[in-house]
């Protein structure tokens, strides 16, 4: 058997690591001797090198015993989850660079750059739109504009015009937003309410909801810069194409707008 010391080096762990894991029971040492001294099987230095992987790739040691208890697919099956997480986080990893870079740039006094967002004053017209509110989570965005779309093929309604979203809260809460689906459509029917005219600021966002907040962040500089502007009403995302449509989230067009007016 190997000592505590043997193992450490021939493994490259700390012996304080390898006493954490046996405190927590992730690996056990095969044998402890009278003086306190812990002995593994050198076969168990398979298990320290899978922790240790297992570890590299993001997975929390309290997970890990469970990993390695499982069959080669199973184990596969949630390593290619962990590989989509990743993808994901370098996608958002990769668009905060760009955004890091082009700040530096600004900073710097590169005002020649173009920039990302451009914010410009347009008058939204009235609309006739059918429209469902409730008070739920973000998470819960993607039911709702299933039964607004459910709800209008049920009334008969035709759709003329794109799917929209208006803001009610008083302040931004996540988990509690009072929130309003709206359709627009043609002609009168059941439950067609009118959406009144705006002036807005409005800006055009490309790219997956994830960084919507960035096109928010781009209105709300505008505004800081405009002060002859304040907001009047709710604000409003207006998706501009079917996210059912389009190859990637990067292919994904927003409007956002806030209702202005002169002070």
């Amino acid at each position: 058997m190997l000592s505590i010391g043997e193992f450490s080096r021939l493994s490259r762990v700390s012996p304080r690591m390898l006493r954490h894991y046996d405190a927590i029971g992730l690996l056990r040492p095969e044998a402890v001797g009278s003086n306190g001294y812990r002995y593994y099987r050198q076969e168990q230095l398979r298990d320290i090198v899978a922790i240790q992987r297992w570890k590299e790739y993001g997975f929390p040691l309290c997970e890990i015993g469970e990993l390695l208890k499982l069959s080669g697919p199973e184990q596969a099956q949630r390593l290619w989850r962990r590989c989509q997480a990743f993808r994901e986080d370098l996608r958002a990893g990769r668009a905060l660079l760009r955004r890091m870079e082009a700040d530096a740039l600004r900073m710097e006094g590169a005002n020649a750059m173009e920039n990302q967002y451009q914010v410009i004053v347009m008058e939204d017209p009235a609309q006739k739109v059918f429209s469902i509110r409730r008070t739920i989570g973000v998470a819960e965005y993607h039911t709702l504009f299933e039964d607004l779309r459910r709800g209008a093929a049920e009334r008969g309604l035709c759709q003329a015009g794109p799917i929209q979203m208006r803001y009610f809260d008083q302040c931004f809460d996540p988990e509690n937003a009072d929130v309003e689906a709206q359709m627009v459509v043609a002609g009168d029917g059941p439950d067609v309410t009118e959406k009144p005219a705006f002036t807005c600021a409005a800006v055009e966002h490309r790219g997956s909801y994830e960084t919507l907040h960035l096109a928010y962040e781009a209105v709300c500089a505008w505004l800081a810069e405009h002060t002859e502007y304040r907001v009047c009403a709710p604000a409003m995302d207006r998706y501009l194409n079917d996210p059912h449509q389009v190859s990637s989230a990067e292919d994904l067009c927003t409007g956002v707008l806030f209702p202005v007016e002169r002070v």
